[in-house]
């Protein structure tokens, strides 16, 4: 007699990855994203091409390294030998953000150059992490006489006068108040683990708003209320994506959910309105 298992859905093995802080597994929460547009997609193969472009770093870095040498190693291989970088020529494309086809083009944005640069400086025992830089991720590795900021696109390290002179758009946009100027540390703490998917899914779902691609959003908005539960204005946003597809029971609850949670938020009377006339078409 053979003995059947039940498969979990991309989501439900998405929720068991990121259901703790605790050993947060970011390079397999950031891969099996890609497995909403490709459910056929092997997660472990993916981790086993990372465990393969690491064996290959190591080889050239020797046992007695600095710190330093095996950044130098790792920006090598991974910049300039196997030309990782920036898909400049199509950047909104939704597999920029896929790790399974970041590492088959070498093509991608910051954040999914970033989570496998990161994987791989982990792996060779640097103490690199990533950073929510505005408009821009960026990633820091600490070494014994400081620390490094990069661009992940490029492997450029930046001086406090290029943070800066990034940072100044935002400063114009009002993001810091009055005349108060937060010091340039203040935007280079390290990113943790959840707040980097639910950045990499922003990014997706920004895409498919913007495309009015209702089917694609909605997945990302179940993965960011699995990841997130308490981001309410996921809920609203999840809610008016299943109304356009017509799911007018699922929206109705995910609306209810919002507007009894968001109260102070500047669209409450937009929400409810739509709401009632869901509830009047359900009627």
């Amino acid at each position: 007699m053979s003995i059947q298992f039940d498969v979990p859905t991309p989501l439900a093995y998405f929720a068991t990855l990121v259901h703790s802080d605790a050993d947060f597994p970011l390079l397999e929460a950031a891969a099996c994203l890609a497995q909403d547009e490709h459910p056929e997609l092997d997660i472990q193969q993916v981790l086993g091409e990372v465990d393969q472009l690491l064996e290959r770093v190591k080889r050239r870095v020797p046992g007695d390294a600095s710190a330093l040498q095996r950044l130098r190693a790792l920006n090598q291989m991974f910049y300039r030998d196997l030309r990782f970088g920036g898909n400049l020529n199509d950047y909104y494309d939704p597999e920029n953000s896929y790790l399974s086809a970041v590492l088959r083009s070498r093509r991608g944005i910051p954040i999914s150059l970033a989570v496998l640069w990161m994987e791989l400086a982990l792996g060779l025992g640097l103490n690199a992490s990533g950073v929510a830089f505005p408009g821009h991720f960026m990633l820091k590795v600490s070494l014994t006489k400081g620390q490094v900021v990069m661009d992940p696109l490029t492997g450029e390290s930046l001086s406090r006068e290029d943070l800066s002179e990034r940072l100044e758009p935002f400063r114009r946009r009002g993001l810091q108040r009055d005349d108060f100027e937060a010091p340039i540390g203040l935007y280079l703490q390290p990113a943790p683990a959840r707040d980097i998917i639910a950045r990499m899914l922003r990014n997706l779902k920004e895409i498919h708003r913007t495309q009015e691609d209702w089917a694609r959003l909605i997945p990302v908005l179940d993965r960011l209320i699995t990841l997130l539960p308490q981001a309410w204005g996921e809920y609203r946003d999840r809610g008016l994506a299943l109304a356009e597809q017509g799911q007018s029971v699922l929206a109705l609850a995910d609306l209810e959910v919002y507007l009894s949670h968001a109260e102070d938020g500047l669209d409450i009377d937009a929400v409810a309105e739509r709401a009632l006339a869901l509830r009047r078409d359900l009627n």
